[in-house]
């Protein structure tokens, strides 16, 4: 069972340009690797990863970790593309919106979300504050606020992992 907690971030004003920052780095590098995959017809993980890995890092400020998710979101994009195209969602393979959708790679918007895993994240629950990884280094000390029930330890919370648990986090700009 997935429990989806909304938290968000309340960052100080240099915090927050240091996390549009690596949203940015970490949205261009997704259409870097997407063109990649578009080109050289790789859709698998482990084939992307081989291919991009290091150019994501180089040339994007990505760590080893960041570098890895952003493979992960691409290669989850194709299929999430593969799966519209199956289904019909994007119309008949005659339509505009269907051929527009194969014949070009998926790009990611500057401001997408970007999925964060325990070592890129992690949470203070105490002090309220995450401790986050970005391309500007790791910022710790970011606070936070959720719904009272959403607390480790709050009377109303639900028996299972709470957002710093074992799983995903995702972070995305909300205006």
């Amino acid at each position: 069972m997935k429990l989806v907690v909304q938290v968000k971030l309340l960052p100080m004003p240099e915090q927050a340009l240091a996390l549009e920052a690596t949203l940015r780095a970490c949205n261009q590098a997704a259409t870097h690797a997407s063109g990649v995959a578009f080109a050289r017809s790789l859709k698998d993980r482990n084939g992307l990863q081989k291919a991009v890995y290091g150019d994501l890092k180089a040339s994007f400020g990505l760590s080893a970790q960041p570098a890895v998710r952003v493979v992960k979101k691409v290669v989850d994009a194709y299929a999430a593309l593969k799966a519209n195209l199956r289904a019909p969602n994007l119309g008949p393979p005659t339509s505009k919106r269907h051929r527009s959708a194969v014949g070009s790679p998926v790009v990611f918007r500057p401001e997408a979300a970007q999925p964060f895993d325990d070592r890129c994240l992690s949470w203070q629950y105490d002090a309220r504050t995450v401790s986050i990884w970005t391309v500007g280094g790791r910022m710790k000390g970011v606070r936070f606020a959720c719904a009272p029930r959403s607390r480790p330890g709050a009377p109303a919370r639900p028996p299972v992992a709470s957002p710093g648990g074992r799983g995903r986090n995702t972070v995305m700009p909300r205006r």
